[in-house]
């Protein structure tokens, strides 16, 4: 059974209350993303709070995190209450579709619900926080077009064999893929996920690869660089 907590260098999180776990795919996201020059953040689909949290660690935005279901949202504001960074984050319990608020966001990141197809749980938390059902790409794109600002980027986790309908809802909405990285657990591995970032500019896409362990148990340099302010056992 997965651990009630994960503890990071600088925060803890307690997981207990929430449907979805701290994974690779969270963390990956919460280092990798772009948010060098943010102001006002957003979250969507914040779960346990843990890339809102490792955003305030990397920059100093004013950051929110919204998520649908209450148990993790509570969990969420108890691990914001007790991070160095409770200050900057706000926690909102809502759906997204039904989200609104005076400011606009130049930087929205999410590790959104993509299991269109497969088995449904039992859980009903650990569904809505898993499956597409409640937020489908187009309406994803649509809320972050209309919530965002006129330069901003949003970046996202997602199985590769889903990007393409990720990326047209982007594009249906104003936004141009950015950044591509396609992550391989170890060099010989197809990757499964990718990283994107979307911006609202036209520019260039650049495309890289991200190996995450060079052998078994040994995180590739790239790996480390996106991990190691965060992971205690990575120097």
């Amino acid at each position: 059974m997965p651990n009630n907590y994960f503890k990071f260098k600088q925060f803890t999180i307690v997981q207990d209350g929430c449907a979805m776990k701290v994974g690779t795919d969270g963390c990956l996201l919460g280092g990798w993303f772009d948010c060098s020059d943010s102001k006002h953040i957003l979250d969507i689909g914040c779960g346990s709070g843990l890339i809102a949290i490792m955003a305030a660690q990397r920059c100093n935005a004013q950051i929110t995190g919204i998520e649908i279901d209450k148990d993790a949202a509570v969990q969420a504001r108890e691990n914001v209450n007790n991070s160095p960074w409770k200050e900057r984050i706000e926690i909102v319990n809502e759906n997204l579709l039904d989200y609104s608020c005076d400011k606009k966001f130049d930087t929205i990141v999410s590790n959104p619900p993509y299991f269109v197809n497969s088995l449904k749980c039992d859980n009903s938390s650990r569904t809505l926080a898993r499956h597409s059902d409640s937020l489908s790409s187009k309406d994803f794109f649509a809320k972050c077009a209309d919530i965002s600002t006129h330069d901003s980027t949003v970046a996202i986790i997602i199985p590769c064999d889903i990007m393409n309908e990720w990326q047209s809802s982007a594009n249906e909405y104003g936004f141009n893929t950015k950044r591509v990285t396609y992550i391989k657990t170890t060099p010989t591995k197809l990757p499964k996920r990718v990283l994107i970032e979307f911006s609202r500019a036209t520019e260039d896409t650049i495309t890289t690869t991200l190996i995450l362990e060079e052998s078994r148990g040994e995180y590739s340099e790239d790996a480390k660089k996106i991990l190691r302010d965060f992971y205690l056992k990575i120097e």
